[in-house]
């Protein structure tokens, strides 16, 4: 009886002490660190329960930069500075669309089916620099149908509207006047003195294309303004302005952010060509021209400078001007785009040149860009810690020996960047 009852004591004990635990665990609270790592979490899709601002966080432009009138900016959570902010955000949340009208403009994209992951990077580059906050439509050509994934992936990417137009045959073909054997025997040529495209068909039709044909496709009848885009380029500063309106505003007809020399060997005859339009139409040549750009005897020769076409915001009124018309049927007629290699950069340069008075031609010294293998970046450290550049400034290609741009600055009389000795 007595080990019995013994027994039956310690099991009483037992549970005394139990209760008296679970007592004191239920009126204690959290530490406060796991009440940080609790307070304001959700992890799930649902919207996160409401956390109480940290010492660390004043409020929510701390972590997004927001207008304070954006609605968007009261809905967001403050998050503790422990906490890992897993809520997803939508962009259009985070960009309220940028104050002021806009200018009736579109990016232009000529690409293929397969570009579709480059250009699917470039577009980004573009959006997140720029064009998130202004929604700009952009058009797509091709020589041949867009596939669904194309439309799809790019559709998804762009703010605007997306439009996708075929480039007609004729804009993409040989013209009846080219002799096809002398064309060919050239193309061999330049293969064996491995001159870069020199022996590539359609690169000769996408400069023929980019030179006289793409303001002239349907889709780019209705805007008065283009921003050309390539696959596979980079934007390394934020945009904070709308450079369609500038051009508008300052009425700007083309510009550009890099400039060097042409090869040699893919225009042999280019001047010449240049020359005859010269004498044929006087009447088109600008007085107050860039011709010291372009030549350094007063329009003798060609010193080969031009602008990098890859990269040009420009006005389409201008392109589809008769004076542009003439100058690049004359070009056309000479057959130069196939008997040689003329590119479009050259071509757009010399119209720009000696079409325009020099003040209509503008230098984006601001926008950073990068297009293999060359590099625009901001010359100052001030526009750049501005800009939220990331580009180094030791690869800035502008004020290197074979860039034009010193001598656009110089035929302008415009002052040079704080820093550009450093660059050289």
């Amino acid at each position: 009886m007595a080990t019995g009852s013994g027994r039956y004591l310690r099991y009483i004990l037992f549970a005394v002490i139990g209760i008296a635990i679970l007592y004191f665990i239920s009126t204690s609270s959290l530490p406060e660190s796991a009440q940080s790592l609790t307070q304001g979490t959700n992890f799930g899709w649902d919207r996160p329960a409401e956390s109480k601002p940290s010492p660390e966080v004043t409020d929510s432009g701390d972590l997004v930069h927001l207008p304070q009138t954006s609605s968007a900016a009261e809905a967001l959570p403050t998050l503790d500075a422990t906490t890992p902010n897993i809520v997803p955000t939508v962009p259009s949340e985070l960009s309220p669309p940028a104050p002021g009208e806009r200018v009736n403009a579109t990016f232009i994209t000529l690409a293929r089916n397969t570009d579709i992951w480059e250009i699917a990077r470039s577009i980004r580059q573009v959006e997140d620099r720029f064009n998130r906050n202004y929604n700009y439509d952009w058009v797509f050509l091709n020589d041949k149908p867009f596939d669904e994934t194309f439309k799809k992936v790019t559709s998804s990417l762009v703010s605007g509207k997306t439009h996708y137009g075929e480039i007609p045959v004729e804009h993409w073909s040989f013209p009846t006047w080219i002799d096809q054997k002398k064309a060919e025997a050239v193309r061999e040529d330049m293969r064996r003195r491995k001159i870069i495209y020199g022996d590539s068909i359609s690169y000769r039709h996408m400069c023929r294309f980019e030179s006289g044909f793409f303001f002239r496709h349907p889709l780019l009848q209705q805007f008065e303004y283009y921003w050309r885009v390539e696959p596979s380029v980079e934007l390394f500063c934020d945009v904070h302005y709308d450079p369609f309106r500038y051009m508008k505003e300052n009425k700007k007809k083309y510009s550009f952010v890099l400039s060097l020399y042409e090869y040699v060997e893919t225009i042999p005859t280019l001047w010449d060509s240049t020359k005859k339009f010269i004498q044929a139409h006087p009447e088109h040549i600008s007085p107050d021209n860039s011709m010291a750009f372009l030549s350094d005897d007063g329009g003798d020769t060609y010193n080969k400078c031009h602008f990098w076409s890859n990269f040009e915001i420009g006005n389409l009124d201008w392109l589809r001007s008769q004076a542009y018309l003439d100058f690049f049927e004359t070009l056309d007629k000479d057959g130069g785009f196939f008997y040689e290699r003329w590119g479009d950069a050259p071509v757009h340069s010399i119209a720009a040149g000696l079409l325009l008075r020099k003040d209509e031609i503008h230098f984006f010294n601001d926008i950073a860009y990068y297009h293999v293998p060359f590099t625009h970046c901001p010359t100052g450290d001030d526009v750049r810690l501005k800009l939220r550049c990331h580009c180094n400034p030791a690869d800035n290609f502008d004020w290197k020996g074979y860039s034009c741009t010193s001598r656009f600055f110089d035929l302008n009389k415009l002052k040079k960047p704080a820093g550009w000795e450093s660059q050289v």
